[in-house]
C-alpha cells in the first residue's frame, strides 16, 4: 500500500502529465485549425477572384503593364452615384448591383471607375437602394464605405478591376480645386491614404484617379501652393504610394492657367499642356498615368466644333492637348471621360466621337466611357432609361475599342480574310454538356455562369464563328425550366414554356469571321432545375 505522502505525490505527477497532453493535443488542434483555415483561405481567394491580367498594373514608357510587364489596355465605364447624396452607384433602385456588373464585363470592358465623393465616405447611411431586389439585399444597413468593398469584391469575382475616382469633396458639385466647400487639403489627401490602405490587399483596386477636373483657379506649373494642381497631386501621389506602392497614380489636366499653354480653351481636366515642361514627379517611378477628359458639343458648344475644318481639326487639338505625353513616351495616357447622345455620322456630336473613337483605337489608348448610367443629363449613357437594355448603337460604336473588335485586328496589323474559293459545309457535332459547349453549325456557343446567390444567377453566352465568312440572321435557342429571365443584354429573350428563342441586338446580327458575341441575363430561381440546358446557335 502506498502512503498518503506518495499518493499525493502520484497524483501530482499524474495531473502535471495530464495538463501536458492537453497542452500539446491543444496546440495540434490549433495548428491543424490553422493549417486547414489558411488553405481554405487560400482556395476562397482564388476561387473569387476572375481577373486574368496578372496584377498589379505599372507603367513602361506610353504602356500600361501588368505584372509580367505586357501591355495592357484598360476598357472600362464610369458607373457614378457614390458622389451624389445617395451615396451608392445609381441604379440600385431597380437592377441588382451583381447583374449590373455581370453586364459590364459581359460587354466586354474590363475595369470600372468609380467615382465617390469625401462627403460621401464619411456618412454611415445609403439611400436609393432596393433591397428586395437579389444581391441588393447585401448592401442593407451597410455603410457607403462598406458598400464600396462589396462592389470591389463582386468585381473580382467577375474579372473586372477598379479605379477609384475622387468626383467631388461634397454631394452637391464638382469644385475647382482640391481643397474648399469646408474641406482641406489634408482632408482630401487622408481620405486617399485611408483608401489605399483599406484596399492594399485587394489587387483589382489599381489605383487614384486624383482630383476629378480641376478648373477655374487650377493651375499647372505655375509654382503657386495654393494652385497648382501638379504640386498637389505629387503630394498626393506620394502620400498614397507611401502607403500602397502598388497603385496606379492618374492624373488629369486642368482646365486653363499653364504658362506658354498653345490652345486657349480646353475642357475641364482636359488640358496637358504643362506635362512637356512641369512633368508630375512621383517618388515611385512606373506609377504615373495622365487622364484628359474629353466631349462633344452635347456637353457644351465649344467653336472647334464649327470651324470648317471639323473634324479633321481635332486630330491637332488631342495632340497639343494631351496625346503629346502617349507618342513622345512620357507616359501612358487614359482618356478618363468621354461620352455623348449622338453617335451617327451626320450630327456633329455623333462625327466628334466617331473620331475620337478612331482615335483611341488607332492609337491603343485606354479609357473610361462616360457612363454606364443612363441618367447623365448631358450624355446619356450604354444603358438605356430601364437600366437593363443596351444601346445598341452606342454598343457598336465602342465595340471597335473591345476585345474582339476592330481595335485588336488593326492593333496586329492583320490583313482582311480572303473570301475561299469553295465554302467547306459546317461540321455538326454532338452536344457536350460537359463543357457547356453546343456547335449546330459553323456557329459555336458557350455559357458561363457568371454568379449565382440563393435566390438568383446570372448566366453570359458567347456566340462564336470559327468559320472564314460571316454568319448573319442568327438565333441562341436553350432550354430553361425553374427561372424566370428579370434583365438581359445584347439580345431579346422570348420564351415559349421552358423553350427560349434569343434574337440578337440589331448591332450583333451578323457574327464576323473568327470573332464572336456576347449577350447573357440575370434571372430568379423556382426550384433547384434552373440552369440553361440544350444551348445552340442556329442560322435562320
Amino acid at each position: 500500500m502506498m502512503t498518503s505522502a506518495a499518493y499525493t505525490k502520484l497524483l501530482q505527477i499524474w495531473q502535471w502529465r495530464l495538463q501536458r497532453w492537453q497542452r500539446l493535443l491543444c496546440v495540434s488542434v490549433i495548428t491543424f485549425a490553422l493549417v486547414l483555415g489558411f488553405a481554405w483561405r487560400s482556395q476562397i481567394t482564388v476561387a473569387e477572384t476572375a481577373i486574368t491580367i496578372p496584377l498589379p498594373l505599372s507603367t513602361r514608357g506610353a504602356a500600361i503593364v501588368d505584372a509580367r510587364n505586357q501591355p495592357v489596355l484598360l476598357r472600362g465605364v464610369n458607373w457614378f452615384g457614390m458622389e451624389t447624396d445617395l451615396h451608392v452607384p445609381h441604379g440600385l433602385w431597380q437592377r441588382d448591383y451583381k447583374a449590373m456588373l455581370a453586364q459590364i464585363k459581359q460587354l466586354g470592358y474590363n475595369f470600372i471607375r468609380l467615382p465617390f465623393a469625401v462627403e460621401s465616405l464619411q456618412s454611415d447611411q445609403i439611400s436609393g437602394v432596393d433591397f428586395t431586389i437579389g444581391s441588393n439585399r447585401d448592401l442593407e444597413d451597410k455603410t457607403p464605405l462598406e458598400v464600396m468593398d462589396l462592389i470591389v469584391e463582386a468585381a473580382d469575382r467577375q474579372g473586372l478591376m477598379v479605379l477609384l475616382d475622387c468626383h467631388q469633396l461634397t454631394n452637391q458639385e464638382i469644385p475647382e480645386l482640391w481643397y474648399g466647400e469646408g474641406y482641406t487639403e489634408a482632408d482630401w489627401i487622408n481620405t486617399w491614404v485611408m483608401l489605399a490602405e483599406r484596399y492594399r490587399d485587394r489587387a483589382n483596386v489599381i489605383g487614384a484617379d486624383l482630383k476629378n477636373e480641376p478648373h477655374g483657379r487650377a493651375s499647372w506649373g505655375t509654382g503657386d501652393r495654393d494652385t497648382d494642381w501638379r504640386l498637389a497631386a505629387e503630394r498626393a501621389g506620394n502620400a498614397i504610394l507611401a502607403t500602397n506602392p502598388n497603385w496606379l497614380i492618374v492624373v488629369e489636366g486642368v482646365e486653363g492657367n499653364v504658362p506658354g499653354q498653345r490652345l486657349t480653351t480646353h475642357w475641364q481636366g482636359g488640358n496637358l499642356e504643362g506635362v512637356r515642361r512641369f512633368p508630375v514627379r512621383l517618388s515611385r517611378s512606373g506609377k504615373l498615368v495622365y487622364s484628359p477628359h474629353e466631349y462633344g458639343p452635347g456637353v457644351y458648344p465649344h467653336p472647334w466644333f464649327t470651324e470648317s475644318s471639323f473634324p479633321q481639326n481635332l486630330i491637332d487639338r488631342w495632340e497639343t492637348g494631351f496625346f503629346y505625353i502617349a507618342r513622345s513616351r512620357i507616359a501612358p495616357v487614359l482618356i478618363g471621360e468621354f461620352g455623348g447622345r449622338q453617335v451617327d455620322a451626320e450630327s456633329i456630336e455623333g462625327q466628334w466621337q466617331r473620331q475620337l473613337v478612331s482615335f483611341i483605337r488607332q492609337n491603343q489608348l485606354s479609357f473610361a466611357y462616360w457612363s454606364w448610367n443612363p441618367n447623365s443629363r448631358d450624355t446619356g449613357g450604354i444603358l438605356t432609361e430601364d437600366w437593363q437594355t443596351v444601346d445598341a448603337d452606342k454598343q457598336q460604336l465602342l465595340s471597335q475599342l473591345l476585345p474582339g473588335g476592330e481595335s485588336e485586328a488593326q492593333a496586329l496589323l492583320l490583313p482582311p480574310p480572303q473570301p475561299p474559293v469553295r465554302e467547306a459545309p459546317p461540321t455538326i457535332r454532338p452536344s457536350i454538356e460537359s463543357n457547356r459547349s453546343v456547335a449546330a453549325t459553323a456557329l459555336r456557343t458557350e455559357y458561363q455562369v457568371q454568379s449565382d446567390w440563393q435566390t438568383g444567377f446570372c448566366v453570359s453566352f458567347r456566340v462564336s464563328n470559327g468559320s472564314d465568312r460571316s454568319v448573319g440572321n442568327w438565333r441562341l435557342r436553350f432550354e430553361m425550366n425553374q427561372a424566370d429571365i428579370q434583365q438581359s443584354w445584347n439580345g431579346n429573350f422570348l420564351p415559349q414554356g421552358s423553350d427560349y428563342t434569343v434574337t440578337p441586338a440589331d448591332w450583333a446580327q451578323t457574327v464576323p469571321p473568327n470573332q464572336g458575341i456576347d449577350l447573357g441575363f440575370c434571372a430568379n430561381k423556382r426550384g433547384a432545375d434552373y440552369l440553361p440546358r440544350d444551348i445552340r446557335a442556329e442560322s435562320v
